[in-house]
């Protein structure tokens, strides 16, 4: 699946989720943007912990979702892989193997 299509998924569950339960995705809107904002950490820190802890979780839509805003925030490739490389510190050769759809959504083809 390309970076698009998993980016179209991503927005069509948060679109299907704000429809069906504005409540609670409305809340969870609202926890998301206080975490990730700058604070004692950068934003853009915030996205490489993100890149980092989608690798190690692994969750497809996580990791091309969270390198996408990490680039956005202005994190380069090589910070993002070296996120993406504590990753693999904590959780092994399956963080590894997923280091392939980082790869190809700083590739842009995920």
């Amino acid at each position: 699946m390309s970076k698009d299509d998993l980016m179209k998924e991503v927005q069509g569950i948060m679109k299907y989720s704000a429809e069906k339960l504005p409540g609670q995705f409305n809340a969870f809107g609202g926890f998301n943007q206080s975490v990730l904002a700058d604070g004692k950490l950068s934003h853009k820190v915030k996205e490489l912990i993100a890149v980092a802890l989608s690798l190690a979780s692994p969750c497809e839509w996580c990791i091309t979702y969270h390198t996408v805003e990490a680039k956005k925030s202005g994190a380069s490739d090589e910070e993002i892989l070296e996120a993406g490389f504590v990753a693999v510190l904590m959780a092994g050769s399956p963080a590894l193997m997923h280091m392939n759809i980082l790869k190809d959504a700083l590739d842009g083809k995920k």
